[in-house]
């Protein structure tokens, strides 16, 4: 089942068209990486998604139902993070979530228990100061919890990693990756590595459209290669190679890359068969998400 699916959505600012005729579909139980250059039209889809923003045209349904601007009804299926989430700055993480908890309406109890499960979720359950202390990774800790306080069945963040460190980045993926058990994941994002790590399927978004989407391991097939690594026995061998085939690149002393045309490979294979030099190694590079999406969005 697909959780959100959207349908020849464009949305244009002025005479500037972010969004033309976009199309896209979230499954249900996935950890879904919605990938684009900075200015691509990324957060301007968020917002369409959230019935915040009134598109020119299209449908947008989530969990079945349509979005409709204004009438966010369904919203009651959705957790939402920001790029930059605001706190009330006076408050600790348990006062936060208790204020969140009353607004959606939910018991007592039952926020008392959701509030415990989260901040343990985020590494935030012993975390007792204001959270106007908090680093810019804690609050997006707090803030994942926040939007998951109500049991969602999408939960949608806005490039929840672009500003944090190595460290802090990591604590966040882990968390989105903890969540899947409890909802769909549907996160903005231009690092290419963060989706490698966690996601199951992606979408390149380029020129107001979807340019490519499906599983990561479909999208990786979309290329069969980047080429090959070759790592010869001794340096004179690798002078000879570049001498005699000038797109080979010399990485190490006794290391070459071969990226092109896989038949011409197959000449250079022959030149060094025909003349016995030996070889320690040949890998095939594997290709990567950044690479495919440098060739789909050039």
């Amino acid at each position: 089942m697909d959780i959100l699916t959207i349908q020849n959505l464009k949305k244009s600012f002025g005479s500037k068209e972010v969004l033309c005729g976009l199309d896209m579909s979230v499954p249900e139980h996935s950890i879904f990486g919605f990938i684009g250059k900075n200015g691509a039209g990324k957060t301007t889809t968020m917002k369409a998604i959230l019935g915040l923003l009134k598109a020119d045209s299209g449908e947008i349904h989530v969990m079945g139902e349509k979005v409709r601007f204004g009438q966010t009804s369904t919203n009651r299926h959705i957790g939402y993070l920001p790029d930059v989430p605001e706190f009330y700055s006076y408050m600790t993480p348990n006062e936060y979530l208790t204020l969140c908890g009353e607004v959606c309406g939910m018991d007592k109890d039952d926020i008392a228990t959701r509030r415990k499960e989260l901040l343990e979720l985020v590494g935030l359950e012993q975390e007792r100061h204001r959270i106007k202390g908090f680093s810019r990774g804690m609050k997006q800790r707090l803030g994942i919890a926040q939007a998951l306080l109500n049991r969602p069945k999408l939960l949608i963040c806005d490039e929840p990693t672009s500003a944090l460190d190595p460290a802090g980045r990591k604590e966040i993926l882990d968390i989105l990756l903890a969540a899947k058990e409890q909802t769909t994941v549907f996160f903005s994002t231009h690092i290419l590595s963060d989706v490698e790590r966690i996601c199951t399927e992606a979408a390149f978004l380029n020129d107001g459209k979807v340019a490519m989407q499906g599983t990561i391991s479909e999208l990786r097939n979309k290329r069969s290669s980047n080429g090959f690594i070759m790592e010869m026995e001794k340096k004179e061998v690798t002078d000879t190679l570049t001498k005699a085939f000038r797109e080979l690149q010399r990485t190490e002393e006794n290391v070459l890359v071969y990226q092109g045309d896989e038949d011409h490979f197959f000449d250079i294979m022959k030149y060094i068969s025909e003349n016995k030099i030996p070889i320690l190694k040949i890998e095939r590079i594997e290709p990567t998400l950044e690479s495919l999406f440098l060739e789909v969005t050039k």
